[in-house]
């Protein structure tokens, strides 16, 4: 007790880090690596939902990825629901907007929901093909 009293700042950084941790874990889905969304893709079938706005997707995405702009989410979920069962995983151009998508998904009842950690960027910069296809 009287280390934490000494050095109260760092118990109050740990503390801070730790809630910040926990509540964006809780927010969005788990975060995957390319190599592990190639496996959920080519063993599990997992879905593949691109949130990003229509230009970013049409300069490149995933292969057979979804279009679903995160704005338009909500209102286009029945477009998913009979993938609930599925691996979902989500991705964006960095991860920041496919972890607010996994939050949506998640409270829409999908269970099995993934985000493409560093999103295309990371897909890319992983020798990961991208497909300039318009779906």
């Amino acid at each position: 007790m009287e280390f934490i009293q000494q050095n109260w700042y760092w118990a109050a950084l740990a503390a801070v880090s730790g809630s910040l941790l926990i509540v964006t874990s809780l927010k969005g889905g788990r975060g995957i690596s390319p190599a592990q969304a190639t496996t959920l893709i080519n063993r599990e079938d997992a879905i593949v939902v691109d949130v990003r706005e229509s230009a970013e997707y049409s300069a490149g995405h995933l292969l057979n990825a979804r279009h679903i702009p995160l704005g338009e989410l909500e209102k286009r979920l029945g477009e998913l629901d009979k993938f609930k069962d599925k691996p979902v995983i989500l991705n964006c151009q960095s991860g920041s907007r496919s972890a607010s998508a996994c939050g949506v998904l998640r409270k829409a009842g999908f269970n099995n929901v993934h985000n493409l950690e560093g999103g295309i960027a990371a897909w890319e910069q992983a020798g990961m093909p991208i497909s300039r296809r318009k779906k």
